[in-house]
């Protein structure tokens, strides 16, 4: 789970699952982790589909492994909800994604205010904000990923997140502001993947460019 965590805070979700993989048999708390971040992933590419049943068949067998074990381990209902709403994201269907993400919101929140942990791997926080950015929400977006940092604290994703909905909304001295943020804290040994690289690439921009007197 520890291996996992480090590759979600460097925005590698396949990595994660690689190595969530590995222990799904033995530990009930890693196999929730691994079908919920493999559902995230397969609803994501679904969207690239339209969100076809057949495209959606990887989240629905997700789905039905986290209800399996929900008895057992109780983040389990926020991922599965969580994974409902991606899946309605896939689909382009706002409203009812909306609905699941308010549920999986809910869930989350209790067990936070109780001292226990959230949806493994990726806060359903942050995934609110993912799926209301993905399906071109960006002031819902934004004010997800804003309660994301209040609820979760500031997480690489939600950096991202905030950088890519400040430049869709075209605020762009705020979209500098964090694509820096998340370049500066990116760990050394974190590799290159596209999300840093599409970081770089916009601090090119000359919205970008640092005052000379602001350097000093």
């Amino acid at each position: 789970m520890a291996a996992a965590v480090e590759r979600a805070a460097v925005l590698d979700l396949r990595g994660a699952t690689t190595r969530l993989s590995k222990g799904i048999k033995e530990c009930p708390q890693t196999a929730v982790a691994y079908w919920y971040v493999h559902g995230l992933i397969a609803a994501r590419e679904a969207y690239r589909f339209g969100g076809s049943p057949e495209s959606l068949q990887p989240v629905t067998l997700a789905m039905a492994e986290l209800e399996a074990r929900t008895p057992e381990v109780p983040a389990a209902e926020i991922a599965r909800v969580a994974l409902q709403a991606a899946a309605s994201a896939a689909q382009s269907e706002r409203e009812e994604m909306g609905l699941f993400l308010s549920q999986a919101l809910d869930l989350e929140q209790q067990q936070l205010s109780a001292g226990l942990p959230g949806a493994p791997i990726v806060s359903a926080h942050e995934v609110a904000g993912d799926l209301w950015l993905q399906v071109h929400r960006f002031d819902d977006a934004r004010r997800a990923y804003v309660v994301a940092d209040e609820k979760v604290g500031s997480t690489r994703r939600i950096t991202l997140g905030l950088a890519r909905t400040a430049s869709r909304l075209n605020d762009l001295p705020a979209a500098c502001e964090q694509y820096r943020a998340l370049v500066s804290g990116w760990p050394k040994g974190g590799g290159e993947p596209p999300d840093l690289n599409e970081a770089h690439t916009f601090l090119r921009r000359p919205e970008c460019r640092i005052p000379p007197a602001s350097r000093r």
